[in-house]
């Protein structure tokens, strides 16, 4: 009897861009990609913390290089890609969020959360795959999305509507890339406890809201992402595309 095997979770030989490397999910998604293997390329905004961690992958053993990039900036995106590329993994955790109640949300926030959220990861997401569609490749895009992209939340309409967003091009983009071996995904973390999300937790009413819809009755963790953001990378998931890994402790079961 020969007994089937796992596929490799390992992504040795592999070049993985990560947007948003700076801190937080991007932060801890780089480690992961690196641990099993992958030449990583940082990017953010932020060179300096950029810069830190690429020191940190390069001390642990790992190969790191640092790219200064705005996600928002389109035409800069491009011409990065096409520069530093082809990606056989782009892992995007480049977003934001300006929180209101939706009868009092303004011109600039709407804009600013969509040019990153929606417009950025959209055409980030196109230009890897260009890269690898010219240079006849397989590829796994990964976008950072979220538990609000498949619910609602209070305070939360134009974040939950870039998230929503992103789902909707993902599951369009993996139809159109499928044939050249392009998987699409994403993966939708609940609240995660970062530097950015600490001032809601310090907030007692969002604390106590969170608390009560997370069914695992914790908070999520960088390192809770982690092995999710290898799993869509390797060959692991081979025959995985078009679809969403909720991280969310079961927020999203009812």
């Amino acid at each position: 009897m020969q007994l089937p095997r796992t596929p490799s979770f390992r992504l040795d030989g592999r070049r993985a861009l990560v947007a948003g490397a700076s801190s937080g999910i991007g932060l801890a998604a780089a480690v992961a990609l690196a641990e099993a293997g992958a030449q990583v390329t940082l990017a953010a905004r932020r060179a300096p913390a950029l810069q830190d961690l690429v020191e940190a992958l390069s001390a642990a053993g790992h190969e790191a290089q640092a790219l200064a990039l705005d996600v928002a900036d389109v035409n800069a995106t491009r011409q990065a890609v096409r520069d530093q590329g082809p990606f056989d993994i782009l892992l995007n955790s480049a977003g934001m969020a300006r929180h209101s109640p939706a009868l009092e949300t303004c011109d600039p926030d709407f804009d600013a959360v969509s040019d990153l959220n929606i417009k950025g990861a959209y055409f980030l997401t196109q230009a890897v795959a260009q890269g690898l569609i010219e240079a006849g490749r397989p590829g796994s895009l990964i976008n950072i999305s979220s538990q609000m992209g498949h619910v609602g939340g209070i305070d939360r309409a134009v974040y939950c509507a870039s998230k929503h967003a992103v789902e909707g091009f993902t599951k369009a983009m993996a139809i159109e890339w499928g044939k050249a071996g392009i998987r699409v995904n994403t993966i939708c973390p609940t609240f995660i406890r970062t530097a950015l999300t600490e001032a809601t937790f310090q907030d007692p009413d969002k604390r106590a809201w969170i608390s009560s819809m997370i069914k695992l009755d914790r908070v999520g963790l960088p390192e809770d992402i982690m092995g999710a953001v290898v799993f869509l990378a390797s060959d692991a998931s081979a025959l995985v595309t078009g679809t969403s890994l909720l991280i969310d402790g079961g927020w999203t079961a009812e």
